[in-house]
């Protein structure tokens, strides 16, 4: 494979159906649908945590959660755990960053030449009381569902100059011989759930699908649901009129971030770059949107950890679909292949796989494993998730096992009423999944972790005090933190 220039497009929460490409019936993504039949796609794409920073720390390093230790949104990747940016740097690459990392702070060696306009996370703490998992604090997100609709918002002005700086670095660097990677992060579809008003109007409120199980009476009932629908003090189904309301403002927030990434790749035609330049674009996590009761990330139901993944340029397959199950850990060797850097002996024990090979080769099993230890649960729970089926193992529930290829809208949990077969499966993928880990010890010490995290910073009640951000500021702004509700 011809070391090429690699432009790694991230979102931040964009669900991996809410593109037209995706067989979404309304959302409008027409620069990444012409980007998507110029390349591949990939249909079984998957976060290795749903949540912001330990999502973005497995893409960094190709670890797993459990491996690195960044459990939630107070742990931060500080660069101590080698990326694939060290590993360009260290082979004489110029990699930069424009946009949302939200790593511990740039004073850090990332692994990036540069770092433009940055967003990490706040006073490089970021969100320790996430790390308080025992029931005695909750949220309440209602107030960001309710007032969502048509307006403008600090992360959309953030994407316009994200937009902007990464046409000037691509003009910049346009002759430059060394293949070089630019790291292109946009912060929306990400809350708040304000679109641009044209967007916006767009989405006729009539003409939306309500979500899976959206209403109460058909929420999986299931200790981890329930308590985590009581901790962001949802335990009430919304009215319809509300739950399009946010489906017609998230819609429009993906229509506005996918013009964004078409002016970059407009400019990429413009300045030549294109025929040298392999594209892949993705997102940290999803959005579930009042499917199942639950707004936000935080699941491992497809709302949440499935990802939109599509990869472009030369060499690169045009018009395919794979259903090759893939993670972000990938990305690692991927990076590092398109540039042609060489292998080192450290990469055989990480879980990923080049994603340039599985790309142009026909779609095979394979099982791909994501995790969460963060906030709203108040225990771990982990899936493993192949071509058919996925499992989901928790810590504080029952197992749950669904055929995604007769039930992709996950509504029929195999595990609640198992017959003979489905108990073999679920012995099966509890075997593969001690293989990997003790899930049981593994909860255990990302809690352990946390506990001594927040006595670093002054105890429970210092922490507690200071609140919860709504949401990660961008350059310049100051975060708006938010009281804590008492779960009495």
């Amino acid at each position: 494979m011809k070391p090429t220039n690699l432009l790694f497009i991230i979102s931040d929460q964009h669900q991996a159906a809410a593109m037209g490409c995706a067989g979404h019936p309304l959302v409008q993504t027409p620069n990444l649908d012409r980007l998507a039949a110029g390349g591949t796609r990939f249909t079984n794409a998957y976060t290795n945590c749903p949540i912001c920073v330990p999502a973005r720390a497995s893409l960094a390093t190709g670890q797993y959660v459990h491996s690195i230790g960044n459990w939630d949104n107070g742990f931060p990747y500080d660069g101590s755990a080698p990326s694939w940016g060290h590993r360009l740097k260290a082979a004489g690459h110029r990699v930069d960053s424009i946009g949302k990392l939200h790593f511990r702070g740039a004073d850090d060696d990332n692994g990036f030449t540069e770092e433009i306009e940055p967003l990490h996370v706040v006073g490089g703490i970021g969100d320790p009381v996430s790390g308080i998992r025992d029931g005695s604090v909750r949220r309440d997100w209602r107030p960001g569902i309710t007032e969502a609709g048509p307006g403008d918002s600090t992360y959309q002005q953030y994407d316009v100059r994200n937009r902007e700086n990464a046409i000037r670095w691509l003009r910049a660097h346009q002759h430059d011989e060394q293949p070089w990677a630019l790291f292109l992060s946009f912060v929306t579809p990400h809350p708040p759930f304000f679109s641009p008003p044209e967007a916006y109007a767009r989405y006729a409120h009539a003409d939306i699908p309500l979500p899976p199980q959206w209403h109460d009476a058909d929420w999986p009932r299931h200790p981890t649901y329930d308590y985590m629908r009581r901790f962001f003090s949802c335990e009430q189904t919304l009215d319809e009129a509300t739950i399009r309301r946010l489906h017609a403002a998230y819609y429009g927030i993906c229509s506005f971030l996918d013009e964004q990434i078409g002016r970059v790749l407009s400019a990429l035609d413009r300045l030549n770059l294109r025929g040298r330049t392999r594209v892949i674009y993705t997102s940290d996590h999803g959005e579930h949107l009042g499917a199942r009761g639950v707004f936000g990330k935080f699941t491992m139901y497809e709302e949440a950890c499935a990802i939109p993944f599509i990869m472009a340029g030369p060499d690169v397959p045009a018009g395919r679909v794979v259903d090759t199950p893939i993670s972000l850990v990938d990305c690692y060797p991927t990076v590092l292949e398109a540039l042609g850097c060489p292998g080192d002996e450290r990469d055989g024990s990480l879980p990923g796989e080049s994603l340039w090979p599985i790309a142009a080769a026909d779609s095979r099993e394979r099982t791909v494993f994501s995790e969460y230890h963060a906030i709203g649960s108040p225990s771990a729970y982990y899936m493993l998730r192949d071509r058919r089926y996925k499992y989901i193992y928790h810590v504080a529930g029952p197992a749950q096992l669904f055929d995604l290829e007769n039930d992709p809208d996950e509504a029929h949990d195999l595990a609640r009423q198992p017959d003979a077969r489905t108990r073999r499966l679920l012995s099966e993928y509890e075997e593969k999944l001690r293989s990997l880990l003790d899930p049981e010890a593994v909860d255990r010490q990302a809690k352990a972790d946390q506990r001594r995290k927040i006595e670093s910073l002054g105890g429970r009640a210092v922490v507690i005090k200071r609140g919860a951000f709504v949401n990660s500021p961008v350059p310049g702004e100051a975060p708006r933190f938010r009281a804590l509700k008492s779960a009495d």
